[in-house]
């Protein structure tokens, strides 16, 4: 599918929302501007969670809670692996984080955690983002495990 704007991609991540629930694992990939933060904005728009969602590259993770009025009551981890790379043991890192402690009550978004999350779930949904030279972006959703694929056919 392509993304012709940041817009855009925003407005995917509202749709994507629109499948997920308590306990969703989504391990997002690309290249740095992508548009995998702009992605977990409009995830977290669509969930209806509290606060501005924003890039956690230095904190590693944030966890954004529902709002009690307009949310569907299901909160947000958004992490970051990127800087576990440079780390002698990134999955220990990613162990001290406790992602496993709220990843059934949560939708999980782990930016740049391929190789180092898959175990959270039983099923996660991998996103793989791409920016083209004109600055769209490209986006492939590879179900793996669990009932991804049926919902994945609801975005038509």
């Amino acid at each position: 599918m392509v993304l012709p704007t940041v817009e855009d991609t925003h407005a995917f991540g509202r749709r994507l929302a629109g499948l997920l629930r308590a306990g969703d694992l989504l391990l997002l990939t690309g290249p740095l501007g992508a548009g995998k933060t702009a992605l977990t904005r409009g995830v977290g728009a669509g969930l209806g969670v509290l606060g501005d969602v924003t890039s956690p590259t230095f904190v590693i993770a944030r966890v954004h809670r529902p709002d009690p009025v307009a949310g569907r009551g299901v909160a947000l981890v958004h992490a970051d692996a990127y800087r576990l790379g440079d780390a002698a043991d990134p999955r220990a890192e990613i162990d001290d984080l406790d992602l496993d402690a709220s990843v059934d009550e949560s939708v999980t978004v782990v930016e740049w955690g391929e190789g180092l999350v898959e175990q959270l779930a039983d099923a996660h949904l991998r996103v793989r983002l791409d920016r083209r030279d004109d600055d769209t972006r490209v986006v492939e959703l590879e179900p793996v495990g669990g009932d991804w694929a049926q919902r994945l056919a609801a975005l038509g």
